[in-house]
């Protein structure tokens, strides 16, 4: 099991602070410190070496105050056709559709399928991202799927009992609910797993096949209807407050 431990780094280098915060390179933050356009506590900064305490100290560039962002959080609408990774030598990958993060160090929560759609969170938060995927948690993840085959009031109550998937145990189990059934049914599925292939394994092991499935919530995360596949973007306050609960324990 991967540990991930919170990194002190509360005190930084100067040059990296502004480089962190999208003010240039390294090189041109030294510039910008050299001609004395950089101030800490409203003091003058003259070297780029200078530590910074990013929690109580304030910097400021030409008289406008930056403040540092030490994690970030995009809400990303999947599309097909990308896989969740941040590097891939075949396909693109989710991280190539985020264009304008300040650190360079992000990576999707989880996993989507490459050929599954929605909601994927993207950040640098790994304390965030061990909390949101541990299966002690149990967080929930809400999926709108197509159907090929008719899903019955039968599937409900077995998905509710567990589904054998050929694993040592079967899954948790899950709330199904039908939105349209016919030859092509329409369902959301919530479970609290994420084994490999989860949904359509669930739904082949009832003799039914998947034909699209797109995540719409995971935890107090909901994919908003305005948010076009393919785009992102940064959390609202109270979505960032809500993951922040979680990341603590309450």
């Amino acid at each position: 099991m991967t540990v991930y431990v919170e990194r002190n780094i509360n005190m930084i280098r100067l040059d990296k602070f502004l480089s962190e915060m999208g003010l240039g390179t390294r090189s041109e933050v030294k510039k910008l410190i050299k001609t004395g356009q950089i101030a800490i506590n409203g003091t003058v900064a003259a070297k780029p070496e200078t530590k910074v305490d990013t929690d109580a100290d304030e910097v400021s560039v030409n008289g406008r105050i930056v403040k540092y962002q030490r994690y970030e959080y995009y809400l990303f609408n999947k599309p097909s056709g990308c896989v969740s990774a941040t590097c891939d030598n075949v396909h693109d990958t989710v991280m190539d559709y985020i264009t304008d993060a300040v650190h360079d160090d992000l990576f999707p929560v989880g996993r989507l399928d490459i050929d599954t759609e929605g909601l994927l969170l993207i950040t640098n938060d790994g304390a965030l991202s061990h909390e949101l995927l541990s299966p002690s948690k149990h967080v929930a993840k809400t999926y709108y799927a197509r159907i090929d085959g008719e899903v019955t009031l039968d599937d409900i109550i077995r998905f509710k009992e567990g589904i054998d998937i050929g694993e040592e145990k079967p899954t948790k189990p899950a709330e199904l609910v039908i939105k349209k059934s016919g030859s092509v049914s329409e369902i959301e599925l919530t479970i609290t797993e994420g084994k490999f292939h989860q949904v359509k394994r669930m739904f082949e092991a009832l003799g039914k096949r998947v034909i699209y499935l797109k995540r719409i919530s995971m935890g107090p995360l909901k994919l908003p209807d305005d948010l076009k596949t393919g785009t992102y973007r940064a959390l609202t306050q109270a979505e960032t407050d809500m993951l922040m609960q979680i990341k603590s324990g309450k």
